[in-house]
């Protein structure tokens, strides 16, 4: 009888040090990217310039133009959260390429002979590329301030826009190292980036609202991931008029939950 109560305490024990464990793990990973950006923050700066420029350039030049509606608020508000969103994706996107030069200097078959679980690894990554993606938000979000962009600055405002960039850079970094998986080098891996990224940003809310589209648009919009990564930033960051900022996040989870499980299951032909 005693036997039989201390088991499922046993079990019970055995489930949450698994649980810590793979958490730990899934940290250890992040923090070993965050150890590589220490050493080279000069990426973090470079890569702030794109969403500089389409800002100074971009939102200056299209705030003069008075046909694109934006629920009241001006355009260069209404164009912060596109371009916040076009940069996480941007970086994310092309993680895959980090992930083949691991392969190819032998790192990332050691990771994979210690006991580290597929899944744990795969999701360290994920969440490692939200660290530079917090960074374009620091930028970007100084940046509107000096151009005089109003945001909005409470609590609930903030953490949400962090979650929401750690998830949108989760999926597309997850996006990234499935398409890794199937190209396996570099130079293929920098051709399918440079070809998916712009048909993402334009078919997207970024730059132009849903309601302005031609239907066939509109369609491939709502089906874009980052058009619900743009609206959560939206709502949360210049406060437009929408409810649906769960189902934006309900998309954003969903579509990591796929991602990271195409990833479990591909991930080791990259070093095939």
């Amino acid at each position: 009888m005693l036997h039989a109560a201390v088991k499922p305490l046993e079990d019970s024990d055995n489930m949450k040090n698994s649980f810590l464990l793979y958490w730990t793990r899934v940290f250890t990973i992040v923090e070993l990217e965050a150890r590589k950006l220490r050493q080279d923050p000069t990426e973090l700066l470079m890569r702030g310039v794109q969403p500089a420029l389409w800002l100074l350039i971009f939102g200056q030049a299209f705030s003069r133009i008075r046909g694109i509606p934006t629920d009241g608020i001006s355009y260069m508000a209404f164009l912060t959260p596109g371009i916040l969103a076009q940069s996480i994706t941007f970086i994310s996107i092309f993680f895959g390429i980090a992930i083949i030069w691991e392969k190819d200097m032998g790192l990332l078959q050691k990771v994979l002979t210690t006991p580290i679980r597929i899944s744990s690894l795969v999701l360290g990554k994920m969440f490692s590329a939200s660290l530079r993606s917090i960074s374009q938000l620091i930028v970007i979000i100084l940046l509107a301030l000096l151009l005089g962009v109003r945001l909005h600055w409470g609590i609930g405002n903030i953490l949400g826009v962090c979650f929401s960039v750690i998830v949108g850079a989760s999926f597309f970094s997850g996006l990234s190292m499935v398409l890794a998986s199937l190209m396996r080098t570099r130079e293929r891996m920098m051709g399918i980036g440079q070809l998916i990224t712009m048909p993402l940003f334009f078919s997207s809310n970024a730059l132009y609202p849903l309601s302005i589209m031609p239907a066939w648009l509109k369609v491939v919009a709502m089906m874009n991931p980052m058009s619900y990564l743009v609206d959560s930033l939206r709502i949360l960051l210049v406060g437009t008029v929408s409810s649906q900022l769960l189902l934006d996040w309900g998309v954003l989870i969903g579509a990591c939950g796929l991602i990271l499980f195409l990833n479990t299951r591909l991930f080791k032909r990259i070093t095939n």
